[in-house]
């Protein structure tokens, strides 16, 4: 069974890009793998199977990143760039809407 995750780059002031991650998705794999790559990265990726530190596992053909008003964990997990550098925003996102408010 696959850990599907989220990663959410803010694109506008409100435009937040979702890329979707099919596998391993729990922080102890994605913090450390997502460590290496930058938001331009992962936008250009637009559908993941795998994030590894080594290389961005890609569907082909991808599908493009769904855009919200403000990040929203839809699945297991949810990652943003904050502050230089990937963080797990899951437990900001739990709730009845499970919606996080732009970090601006």
């Amino acid at each position: 069974m696959s850990t599907r995750a989220q990663i959410a780059i803010q694109i506008g002031p409100d435009a937040w890009a979702h890329v979707y991650c099919h596998y391993d998705g729990y922080p102890s794999h994605m913090l450390p793998a997502l460590a290496r790559w930058t938001p331009e990265d992962i936008l250009a990726a637009k559908e993941i199977r795998q994030v590894r530190a080594d290389a961005l596992d890609c569907f082909d053909p991808p599908r493009a990143p769904q855009i919200l008003p403000h990040p929203t964990c839809q699945l297991c997990h949810l990652y943003l760039w904050q502050d230089g550098g990937w963080v797990d925003a899951t437990d900001r996102a739990k709730g009845p809407k499970s919606n996080i408010i732009a970090l601006n």
